[in-house]
């Protein structure tokens, strides 16, 4: 299908904006691919808050080095991902569609602009999802603060638990 130069100049922007906004991107390289599981991929990737488009690798070309970005994985039929939000999490749809696969294959992608190789994005996809961090960091933060409530709070209660025992010991 043939495109006006007014049209590959709204996908060129697209483009863009799409590598603007993301904080990272990935590159899936496909055969064969039917709707239903590109559709089943979306759904995946629309859950962890990115996209996911099939692009003309020319115009992402284009748009890759609009962007300050190097490219030398842009080969055969491109799904491009962008993770706007949660890098793991896309990552790990990415590998998860890539496991025992026959129709995907990972090419790597862009963390902050720069390269990453396949097995980068499989390690990243290793780590666990945002929420989960947070929660860790969380937990991190507010133990020293427990624990010095604790310490602080124990020789009172110490101090409650004899008064207790000597009451009950005491007939009234």
């Amino acid at each position: 299908m043939a495109f006006t130069k007014q049209q590959k100049r709204a996908l060129l922007n697209q483009y863009e904006k799409w590598l603007k906004h993301s904080q990272a991107v990935f590159v899936l390289e496909y055969h064969k691919m039917s709707m239903k599981e590109v559709d089943t991929l979306r759904a995946k990737v629309r859950d962890t808050g990115g996209e996911l488009h099939v692009v003309k690798n020319t115009l992402m070309a284009i748009a890759l080095k609009n962007a300050g970005i190097e490219t030398k994985i842009l080969v055969g039929t491109s799904l491009f991902g962008f993770a706007i939000h949660d890098v793991p999490a896309m990552a790990k749809v990415f590998g998860d569609a890539t496991k025992n696969s026959e129709i995907f294959k990972l090419r790597g992608g862009y963390l902050s602009g720069q390269p990453i190789t396949p097995e980068n994005v499989k390690a990243l996809a290793d780590m666990p999802p945002l929420p989960v961090l947070r929660a860790r960091l969380l937990g991190m933060i507010n133990t020293p603060a427990s624990q010095l409530v604790r310490t602080l709070a124990e020789p009172a209660c110490q101090m409650a638990y004899v008064m207790k025992a000597y009451a009950e010991k005491v007939p009234a």
